[in-house]
């Protein structure tokens, strides 16, 4: 299990497909979606983190915070990165329970969306009975 260090990054690419575009504004105006982009924003938070945590254990999103800059039309590729920013342990253990992201959607060198997000470390079967 590898250790997660702060500035560590990550980035994923995606196509925009049909499932993430607005619809609303008509068929030439077919862009990605700001649910769509921060979901993989989130993503790509999440699988980061995913590989060091010990079996039972996965992270929630708890805050995002972050504008939508810029149109990508379907078809284009995006990519997103998501750097590691701070970790935070609870007063009572020396694991980190959350994790904080600077996020960046990119379609080449046109910034698309940035900010923050925000994820909590659970136990998997704990918080399956909330």
């Amino acid at each position: 299990m590898a250790e997660l260090q702060v500035g560590a990054r990550r980035v994923d690419t995606h196509v925009v497909a049909e499932e993430d575009v607005i619809t609303f504004m008509g068929p030439d105006r077919r862009v990605l979606s700001s649910p769509r982009m921060i979901l993989f924003m989130e993503r790509a938070c999440r699988d980061m983190v995913a590989d060091t945590l010990p079996e039972g254990q996965a992270t929630v999103g708890m805050h995002v915070n972050v504008w939508h800059r810029g149109a990508a039309p379907e078809g284009a590729p995006v990519a997103y990165s998501a750097q590691l920013i701070s970790l935070t342990a609870s007063s009572t253990s020396a694991v980190p329970n959350r994790y904080e992201f600077r996020v960046e959607a990119r379609m080449g060198e046109k910034l698309i969306g940035e900010g923050t997000h925000l994820r909590g470390l659970v136990d998997v079967s704990r918080f399956t009975k909330a």
